[in-house]
């Protein structure tokens, strides 16, 4: 038998002939069920962040090991020693795997924060400015995202200087459209309640409404839409770096670990691309999922499911 139905048979086993059955059980029942919900989501949230700092702590860490060399231990498969194994010039793999995701996790924070900002900003002056506001942000929208993105993306990292910050400010100029779009419907949603159009004519500025009203509205959107953000982020420096536009080949990246190893794939090196590559996708596969435990915690009706 299944557990609601388990529920609702001692509910009428517990009422006598004649007396009227009370949902009590069912409600006390529903509402451990959401607390137990939440409790597993807070807790794959905490798991998920505990991850992700324990890559950046490492990466942080092993960075000067990353780039030791040492020839006596070139191209050494993965072994007790050397759990990623070594590459062509002796060093270690495991450390400049986590050093490089130490560095894309970096870049995808400083990306993220900088197009939520852009977003946020947009959305407001879309909500609150009026037709001719709404229309710019449009087209602006419409612009970025009328173009290819990875060929706006290349062409902002090199026009910046590719580097750490050409790159992060290019993943951030490029990311903000669709998360525009999401902010913005939900101030335009916003502004319509009775409450503001009361505080329009009651003399309130549009910018105390935008500050006190309708930014911390937005906030839960904004924060989901931020850790969304992140894993796009993390594969798109990877992406450019690899076809070398992006980090240079000096730093310990993902994208440039990648592509230093295609030419030693077909000499049966294979752990100088698959161990890196199924790391990045490790990792975006935690940002996937702390992404989707904020969206449960924001939205009280998927908490329930």
């Amino acid at each position: 038998m299944r557990e609601p139905e388990a529920m609702a048979s001692a509910a009428s086993v517990s009422a006598g002939p004649g007396e009227v059955q009370r949902p009590s059980l069912l409600i006390h029942a529903a509402e451990v069920s959401l607390s137990g919900n939440r409790r597993s989501t807070v807790t794959r949230l905490v798991a998920a962040c505990a991850l992700l700092l324990l890559v950046v702590v490492l990466g942080n860490v092993l960075r000067p090991q990353a780039t030791v060399t040492d020839f006596a231990q070139k191209n050494l498969a993965p072994c007790l020693s050397h759990l990623f194994g070594t590459d062509w010039m002796g060093r270690d793999m495991l450390a400049r795997t986590v050093a490089g995701l130490s560095t894309s996790v970096w870049v995808g924070l400083a990306a993220s924060l900088c197009s939520g900002a852009i977003a946020l900003v947009l959305a407001l002056v879309s909500a609150l400015g009026g037709r001719a506001a709404d229309a710019v942000v449009g087209w602006l929208v419409d612009l970025v995202m009328g173009v290819p993105h990875m060929v706006l993306l290349i062409l902002v990292s090199y026009a910046l200087g590719r580097g750490f910050w050409g790159v992060t400010l290019a993943v951030a100029l490029t990311h903000w459209g669709s998360l525009t779009r999401v902010l913005r419907a939900e101030a335009i949603q916003i502004r319509d309640q009775p409450y503001l159009r009361l505080a329009q004519a009651a003399g309130a500025s549009r910018s105390r409404i935008a500050f006190a009203h309708v930014m911390p509205a937005v906030l839960p959107q904004l924060i989901v839409g931020l850790v969304v953000a992140f894993p796009h982020a993390i594969l798109h420096e990877a992406s450019i770096t690899f076809l070398g536009f992006g980090l240079g080949a000096d730093e310990p990246a993902i994208g440039v670990i990648l592509s230093e190893a295609m030419q030693y794939l077909s000499m049966g090196y294979w752990w100088l691309a698959v161990l890196p590559g199924l790391a990045l996708v490790a990792v975006v596969l935690v940002f996937d999922r702390l992404g989707s435990s904020l969206h449960d915690l924001a939205a009280p009706d998927s908490a329930q499911a």
